[in-house]
């Protein structure tokens, strides 16, 4: 599909000039705003949109109305709670200085989680196979300040635009930690509308033998799965699974340590 980059309604010298960058950076054309609306753009363009806005990017798939732009989202109020306490630091056993993969970026949620509690010691890296989702929550992850306690665990994540399998691939056995994976849901949660913009364009592939296969090899301590409750993946691919009552999703563990 193809891409355009442009600016907000009304641009400022400054959001061209961004424009401009993100263009460059992703070797994407610049086309200009003239007042158009999102939708009225879309049929001229017959394009995607990257829109530079004052202080975020926004991405506008075709056909969608509502944007995918980076937002801390749940990160800012769970890592205001005890972390030893949150789920997934529970569940996964990872540590201040330790290194954590998640294989399925998103809006980076829980990498911003696992990057509080590794600390400046620690390593977050984050793939996502979609590049212009990975643009957006990269530039959000650095330029972001709505929430100050988490302003240097967001700068500290690298972001992978690449597939996980690619990616895990490329790494030494035994060279992280903690690797989560968390496919999007097959259930539709609908709940998290802020999902609504990534369903479509976002890659929908589900775990399979070869990815579990590399992330055992890669990891040292866990590899963690988070999963709709009525997933059947947890029991398929041997993960033990941890029960949350009255939620929609469960997270399973396979302890490395265990098996090498």
């Amino acid at each position: 599909m193809k891409t355009v980059v442009t600016t907000a309604y009304r641009p400022t010298t400054a959001t061209l000039e961004w424009a401009e960058r993100v263009s460059a950076d992703l070797s994407l054309l610049q086309v200009p705003r003239n007042k158009r609306s999102i939708d009225r753009m879309h049929a001229d363009e017959k394009a995607d949109l990257v829109v530079c806005l004052k202080e975020r990017l926004e991405f506008y798939p075709r056909g969608k109305s509502e944007p995918f732009f980076f937002h801390p989202n749940s990160a800012a109020f769970r890592t205001k709670r005890p972390l030893e306490q949150d789920p997934l630091i529970d569940v996964s056993g990872l540590q201040s200085g330790d290194s954590f993969l998640d294989c399925t970026l998103g809006l980076a949620s829980d990498s911003i989680v696992a990057s509080q509690r590794v600390g400046e010691e620690g390593k977050v890296y984050g793939c996502e196979s979609h590049p212009i989702f990975a643009y957006v929550v990269r530039q959000g992850l650095g330029q972001y300040n709505g929430v100050p306690h988490l302003d240097e665990a967001m700068k500290r994540i690298e972001v992978i635009s690449s597939d996980a399998v690619s990616f895990l691939q490329t790494l030494d056995s035994d060279s992280i930690d903690v690797i989560y994976m968390d496919p999007m849901f097959t259930e539709e949660i609908t709940e998290a509308s802020n999902f609504t913009p990534l369903r479509g364009p976002a890659d929908q592939g589900q775990l399979t033998e070869q990815w579990l296969t590399e992330a055992k090899r890669v990891a040292r301590k866990s590899v963690v799965l988070k999963a709709h409750f009525r997933s059947e993946d947890f029991e398929r691919f041997g993960f033990t699974r941890r029960v949350r009552p009255n939620t929609k999703f469960h997270y399973g563990v396979i302890l490395c340590q265990t098996q090498k």
